[in-house]
């Protein structure tokens, strides 16, 4: 996929690629807060994500991949309602939970058996999945029990120089975190409601529920 960039942000990008292929870690605006990326088979880089938001690293981490069929990789099963979600509401503001097959590494579910996954509605974190060639961290680029920075600025003001590289493209994110929908278990389950609301999410899946017991 072909993304148009001004000269200095495709600059940023092809440098940030070549980062994260060498292990390293960057931060990078998305359709909802900055992220903080590595690349998902790189495992001392994805260390480093927890080591940076001093996450503890029971805490599994989310994925942002570049199409379906990625999704389809990272998933043990897809069930029909995950495709019905995927097609409605991604790309964008909707991470889904489903389990986890064996390419995904244990640091990235903390040993868990399940994965968090989100194809972004912005350019930059696409070309970075396509220009590494891998899943990227789609963590946000916070250190744990802070705010969620929505500009570059934000971002070095909390990391400093523990992380590679901020990507910045002048702009502000715009602050609504993804809806979080577990697909696990036997109901779809709402675990947080972000920019997509329940109501909408109901218009596809009316089964959905925001809570283990309905």
């Amino acid at each position: 996929m072909l993304h148009r960039f001004s000269p200095d942000v495709q600059q940023q990008v092809e440098r940030a690629v070549i980062i994260l292929r060498q292990g390293g870690i960057v931060a990078y605006p998305t359709d909802t807060v900055y992220g903080l990326g590595a690349g998902m088979s790189i495992p001392h880089a994805v260390k480093r994500v927890f080591q940076a938001k001093q996450r503890p690293q029971d805490m599994a981490l989310p994925l942002l991949v570049a199409n379906a069929s990625q999704i389809a990789e990272l998933a043990g099963h897809v069930p029909p309602v995950a495709c019905r979600l995927i097609d409605s509401f991604l790309p964008g503001a909707l991470t889904i939970v489903l389990p986890a097959s064996d390419t995904v590494p244990d640091i990235v579910t903390a040993g868990g058996n399940t994965v968090a996954v989100r194809i972004p509605d912005h350019p930059i974190p696409m070309a970075l999945i396509e220009g590494i060639g891998m899943p990227l961290v789609g963590t946000s680029a916070n250190v744990s029990g802070q705010p969620s920075p929505l500009t570059a600025a934000e971002v070095r003001s909390q990391f400093g120089d523990e992380i590679d590289m901020v990507i910045d493209e002048g702009g502000r994110c715009t602050g609504r975190e993804s809806t979080i929908v577990d697909l696990t278990g036997e109901m779809p389950v709402v675990l947080r409601e972000g920019a997509i609301s329940v109501e909408a999410l109901r218009q596809v899946c009316a089964e959905i529920i925001t809570d283990k017991t309905g």
